[in-house]
């Protein structure tokens, strides 16, 4: 028999973030791309990365793509789920896995970008400065 949902129990805010977080990492993957990979000046050494990472531009960007990235992988499995019928206790022992692992690993993402240092002297001596 069809239940009505209304529209908190819907899923909807979900379903439209999702689509949301899937176009704004298009656009941070194309631009990590694009820095990786067609501009081999940038480098891949730790010296370019502590250099690179003395902008707080690049650490807003790094944040940026742990986090959508974190929510936009863990809300798809979740989606992968709720297509199953499953029992209560499954659903709750499921999301409740994907929370606790998906802020374990954000939080690790966050801690890791954050605990680059700063050091200017590093950055001005890579730019010429």
């Amino acid at each position: 028999m069809y239940k009505h949902q209304n529209s908190t129990a819907s899923g909807s805010f979900s379903w439209v973030f999702q689509r949301i977080t899937g176009l704004i990492l298009v656009v941070v993957m194309i631009g990590h791309y694009i820095l990786m990979h067609y501009t081999p000046e940038s480098g891949h050494t730790y010296d370019a990365v502590l250099a690179r990472m003395q902008s707080n531009w690049y650490r807003v960007f790094d944040l940026t793509f742990v986090v959508l990235a974190m929510y936009h992988g863990l809300n798809g499995i979740w989606g992968i789920f709720r297509d199953y019928n499953l029992k209560p206790w499954q659903s709750i022992s499921i999301i409740g896995a994907l929370i606790i692992f998906g802020l374990a690993f954000t939080l690790w993402g966050i801690k890791t970008i954050l605990d680059i240092p700063y050091v200017p002297t590093i950055s001005s001596e890579l730019l010429g400065n």
